[in-house]
């Protein structure tokens, strides 16, 4: 298929799937960048979920009053000259999702099928006319089955709790010690890998990339090479 600087010349649906840290927020906005493709961070999504949870007090193991919740609120993904804005209920939340208690709960909150069958609808509305890099968890294997390019990166457990560190400290936020992200994230990656419900994996089709000793551009100009053959 013909192709300008990597780009296909059909509009596709790219998922790129993965654990936290892995860098697929930094791939997936540039690969986007260099599309001319909208970018869908579904992780925020959750995120965003966890947020009304925490505040209104609802536990992660509570259904019903997850299912509640999910009926009585609005989520909305903006695009700024800053980035992706995450709206919750008409509330920029952006800066709260990161917090690593919301990260956890977020995890939890996930694996919950009333939450996801909220989250999978406006997830897919969002990638209706293609042209979309999606980000996530589950996009290859479960929101976007038949997606056209379907990627799963992952990195080094020690390197990625290490680029979230720096992520917190860059934001200015009281990071937790290093030690301590490591391990939440690893709990995280168990919980996520072991769910009964879209478990954190590959999809069958997705191809791999592992992280821990490429650049950015690196990782990106395998998956414009990849995008362009298709």
């Amino acid at each position: 298929m013909a192709s300008v600087h990597g780009q296909s010349s059909k509009r596709l649906i790219i998922t790129i799937d993965g654990p936290s840290g892995a860098g697929k927020t930094s791939a997936s906005k540039l690969l986007a960048q260099k599309l001319g493709y909208r970018y869908i961070d579904t992780g925020a999504l959750y995120r965003a979920v966890a947020v009304a949870a925490h505040a209104e007090g609802i536990a992660a193991d509570d259904e019903k009053g997850l299912d509640a919740l999910c009926r009585r609120i609005s989520i909305d993904l903006q695009s700024s000259q800053a980035g992706l804005r995450v709206i919750l209920n008409g509330r920029d939340i952006t800066a709260e999702i990161r917090a690593p208690h919301i990260s956890m709960l977020a995890s939890a909150v996930s694996a919950k099928p009333v939450v996801r069958t909220f989250l999978l609808s406006l997830q897919r509305s969002l990638a209706n006319q293609k042209g979309v890099v999606a980000e996530g968890r589950d996009m290859g294997t479960v929101v976007f089955p038949h997606a056209e390019a379907k990627f799963f990166l992952d990195a080094d457990p020690h390197l990625r709790a290490q680029r979230r560190y720096e992520e917190l400290k860059v934001q200015g936020k009281d990071a937790p010690n290093l030690e301590s992200i490591e391990k939440d994230m690893i709990q995280r990656d168990r919980n996520d890998s072991t769910r009964s419900v879209a478990p954190l994996e590959p999809a069958a089709d997705a191809v791999r990339i592992d992280s821990t000793t490429l650049s950015l551009e690196q990782v990106v100009e395998c998956m414009l090479n990849h995008v362009a053959r298709i």
